[in-house]
């Protein structure tokens, strides 16, 4: 566990540290329960290490969760071309530590006000408040991701800095429970993932970009 993605829910664990030593000494067996949400917290803020992949051209999945979507949209934000998006949903259970998909260079990074639907809606996409991240390869490809929060995730925590170069794997931000990560592809990409699929960030090659 690292102290970094610790300290994102040192606010909930130290209520819940109060609430629970509190409760013992009012009466014993009613700890039980804020126990219970103390030690389910601390290993929400878990993060795992990872092996990375290693190879040219390999794009790792930037969360942990199922895949619940590949398709053709028109990214408009970024990219204003049509691409294959890749749609990830993260539950309670999962880790909520986002990776860079490849060796890149963060040269976008915005944050868009909106809704709180079910991280599960296609209204997520377009409607829950999200930050979005552009990730420049060292060969010129664009890819886009956006962290999506949602109904029960309200808190996107970014720890990547525009400019700054990152490895494949490397953790630029988290998103605090429930929620949907997505990743933009060229369409010439190779999607290695099915739909129902459950990924780990860092871990699963999802795609393969074109050789140039």
């Amino acid at each position: 566990m690292r102290w970094q993605t610790l300290w994102e829910g040192k606010w909930i664990l130290l209520s819940l540290g109060i609430l629970t030593i509190s409760a013992w000494f009012w009466m014993p067996w009613s700890a039980a329960f804020p126990g219970i949400l103390f030690l389910f917290t601390l290993w929400f803020f878990r993060d795992p290490p990872r092996r990375i992949p290693e190879g040219s051209g390999l794009i790792v999945s930037p969360a942990d969760g199922r895949v619940t979507d590949i398709g053709e949209i028109d990214e408009i934000e970024l990219l204003n071309r049509r691409v294959r998006r890749i749609g990830i949903f993260l539950s309670v259970f999962d880790v909520h530590v986002n990776r860079a998909p490849a060796d890149s260079r963060v040269v976008y990074t915005a944050e868009f006000e909106g809704t709180y639907h079910d991280a599960r809606s296609p209204a997520a996409s377009t409607h829950n408040t999200a930050r979005t991240w552009g990730f420049q390869c060292p060969d010129g490809i664009l890819l886009v991701v956006r962290q999506i929060t949602g109904a029960i995730a309200r808190r996107i925590v970014p720890w990547a800095s525009l400019d700054q170069k990152v490895a494949r794997g490397q953790r630029f931000g988290m998103i605090r429970f429930g929620s949907r990560t997505e990743i933009c592809l060229p369409l010439e990409a190779e999607v290695t993932v099915q739909v129902g699929q459950h990924v780990k960030g860092g871990n699963s090659v999802i795609a393969r970009l074109p050789r140039p």
